[in-house]
């Protein structure tokens, strides 16, 4: 009996809903009358946001995108695609020192597959060849964040040197 008490209960997540918090599509090229013979360049910046709701175990992880293009041939940009994504999940059992990282790498891993479908869709629809993003590594993205905020923690600041 006490094996049993010694083992910790197993994490447990649950998405309760998903929503876009806001979203802009801007189709520059129509608006400039731009013809359909170019060549895309596309740039895509991912941020990642994470916060605490007012429920016990209640928690939002959100994704953030803005992808540019550009033709690369003119340099003028095609359109612009700005997403704010957000998940809504329950989370339990997880220990302290690892909810963060769970909360900005598992909870968007869960949430990709949706707004990647979104994005297709409004590129679409907006008259450009759907476009397909490619998978995120959320594990480097966030080591990217901690090495960034580390960085920026230690470096002199101007009045030191």
């Amino acid at each position: 009996m006490a094996e049993e008490e010694a083992t910790p209960a197993p994490a447990q997540m649950r998405v309760l809903g998903q929503y876009i918090r806001d979203m802009s599509f801007e189709n520059i090229m129509a608006q400039q009358g731009g013809g359909a013979d170019v060549q895309p360049d596309v740039q895509v910046e991912v941020k990642l946001d994470a916060k605490k709701r007012a429920v016990d175990n209640q928690y939002e992880s959100a994704i953030k995108l803005n992808v540019t293009s550009k033709d690369t041939a003119g340099n003028t940009t095609l359109f612009l695609l700005e997403i704010d994504y957000v998940g809504i999940f329950q989370i339990e059992n997880i220990p302290d020192d690892q909810l963060h990282p769970f909360l900005l790498i598992e909870c968007p891993r869960m949430i990709f597959p949706f707004l990647r479908r979104i994005v297709s869709d409004v590129t679409r629809d907006g008259g450009f060849p759907p476009l397909n993003l490619e998978n995120i590594d959320f594990v480097s993205l966030y080591r990217n964040e901690i090495a960034r905020r580390q960085a920026s923690e230690t470096a002199p600041s101007p009045a030191d040197a």
